[in-house]
């Protein structure tokens, strides 16, 4: 082999991370992204996967100057990807932009997937969550490729980094590049994940105690009682609580006929009733709890108004909720164009936050008056 060639096989070698299969990555982003992390599903679907694989394949990873384009991504085939050698994957990564050069076998996507990997994949997935980073000396209209992945995010993916060494760097990863807020969500969704499998045992304002069924309904109802209750009502009172199939955990109509309100057993009546005591006139909080589907709609709104009316309450002294594990979940998207206007939506694993819905008037307002 002569001097030149020496060299150049040492600069292939130096140049690429060791090959991994898809498979491999598809089964390790779950484990880096658990349930909790934003954007999860642009971080850990098969999509995903297919583009971190690529990257490191070709190279494309910070620090050594190689970048990934969505055309690496949509062009990749089996046939090219059982390709291992450095040559090959070097070819692959610099040629493939060339009209000449012929990749073997059917294309992973279509060439319109490159939308989707570029906008949902990068942008608001693996770059959004600090395990991609973007060049920024490229116009935003350049087609060159401009992404590469951290390098201890592609350190994850060495098939030699397994078990509890596998775990640790994962923990660490986490620990460096996820921010407070995900990882506060991610915690809370772990814990959830654990509570919910043998029931679930609440803490009332009062200091008494009730166990509700396991499930993820009851994981939020928990979390409505022992932390929304607690950051936005000032002294929180549970009237009503309620399990699917109707049964009542918590009834206290004492309390209830004590502020002029009547609970009764019925269908609009929602999984959770509290009260704030401290105004002097009792802010009543109705508090439906989604998993999948079921909110606070208009008509839902509508009937437990009646309800409030009758009493004699003033509708200023009504609020509605609709409480939800977290943004993420599939309840969110489901329900989230039927929750009613002049409502809360709020998120039990981002519990100091909470979305107003406001409806509305015939007076002209301005962005500026709600900030």
């Amino acid at each position: 082999m002569s001097a030149c060639a020496s060299i150049r096989n040492h600069r292939v070698n130096s140049i690429l991370p060791p090959y991994v299969t898809r498979e491999l990555v598809e089964e390790r982003l779950p484990l880096v992204f658990p349930e909790g992390t934003p954007n999860r599903i642009y971080c850990t679907r098969q999509l995903s996967a297919s583009t971190v694989f690529t990257m490191i394949y070709i190279g494309a990873v910070q620090g050594l100057d190689r970048f990934l384009g969505p055309i690496h991504v949509y062009r990749m085939t089996d046939e090219q990807a059982a390709k291992v050698s450095d040559g090959e994957r070097v070819a692959y990564g610099n040629d493939i932009r060339k009209r000449s050069y012929v990749v073997p076998g059917d294309p992973w996507y279509a060439d319109n997937t490159r939308e989707p990997i570029r906008d949902e994949t990068l942008r608001e997935g693996l770059v959004n969550i600090g395990a991609v980073i973007a060049r920024d000396d490229l116009p935003t209209t350049s087609s060159k490729p401009r992404y590469a992945l951290l390098s201890d995010f592609a350190a994850l993916f060495d098939p030699n980094l397994v078990d509890d060494a596998l775990l640790a760097a994962i923990s660490a990863f986490q620990a460096k590049h996820l921010s407070k807020s995900a990882l506060a969500r991610v915690s809370l969704m772990q814990a959830g994940a654990v509570a919910g499998k043998s029931g679930v045992m609440v803490s009332f304002p009062n200091g008494e105690t009730r166990k509700l069924a396991p499930g993820p309904s009851s994981i939020i109802s928990k979390s409505v009682v022992e932390d929304f209750a607690q950051t936005f009502l000032q002294t929180p009172a549970v009237l009503w609580l309620s399990e699917s199939g109707n049964k009542v955990v918590q009834r206290d109509d004492g309390l209830a006929a004590s502020i002029g309100l009547k609970i009764e057993a019925d269908k609009d009546l929602p999984d959770l009733i509290l009260v704030d005591l401290a105004p002097t006139d009792p802010l009543i909080v109705f508090i439906e709890v989604v998993a999948t589907d079921g909110p606070i709609s208009d008509r839902r709104q509508t009937a437990l108004y009646a309800l409030t009316d009758a009493a004699g309450f003033d509708r200023s002294q009504v609020a509605f909720v609709t409480a939800f594990e977290d943004r993420e979940a599939s309840g969110v998207r489901k329900v989230m164009s039927a929750l009613a206007w002049d409502s809360f939506a709020w998120f039990a694993s981002e519990p100091n936050n909470i979305v107003q819905l406001k409806g509305g008037t015939t007076k002209k307002r301005f962005l500026t008056d709600f900030l």
